[in-house]
């Protein structure tokens, strides 16, 4: 079987395409996110490969789980959902979404960018962080927080296969290697 970036593609790009022609970038991410997160529920591939089950009723699921996250979901989102499910391709969601985010990203010149934190960070705090990676990038940054407090001190910022670990525990493993290997 093809590799499932491969089969995704075609439908990302038909996606992409249509939501960019109609500037509903950002409602067809909302609804291709909430897709990948049913598809990616433990037990949603058997729920997908289930001949009882009828492509409307899936298609009603996700539409179902997009509009209470916000997204709207109009006849041709319906349809393109329909077209997924007729072909049994709604399991292929986590990386139709991922390869539209993509394009999205290269079109809007942005990057997303995860920075975990010991503490929450403040609002001038984010908007400064924002602005070095901006700069490193040359790109919009979308900066998404966590928070993880097992860091100590720090932040790790993740974009892509790019790691920064800036953090205290980071840190400290570091050390560690350097004193066992001397």
């Amino acid at each position: 079987m093809a590799e499932k970036a491969t089969i995704a593609r075609p439908y990302a790009r038909a996606a992409f395409e249509h939501a960019r022609e109609r500037g509903a970038l950002a409602d067809w991410s909302r609804l291709l996110a909430a897709g990948a997160a049913v598809a990616a529920t433990p037990g949603a591939e058997a729920l997908f490969g289930n001949p009882r089950i009828a492509a409307g009723q899936l298609v009603e699921l996700i539409a179902g789980v997009a509009a209470e996250g916000g997204a709207p979901v109009g006849p041709d989102a319906r349809n393109f959902l329909s077209v997924l499910a007729h072909e049994h391709r709604l399991g292929f969601l986590p990386e139709i979404a991922a390869q539209f985010e993509a394009r999205r990203a290269e079109v809007e010149n942005t990057i997303d960018v995860e920075v975990t934190t010991a503490m929450a960070l403040t609002a001038e705090q984010k908007a400064r962080l924002a602005g070095a990676l901006e700069q490193r990038f040359g790109r919009r940054v979308r900066l998404e927080e966590r928070v993880d407090a097992a860091l100590v001190g720090g932040a790790v910022v993740r974009s892509g296969d790019l790691v920064i670990d800036g953090s205290l525990q980071g840190r400290l493993a570091r050390l560690e290697q350097q004193i066992s290997q001397a």
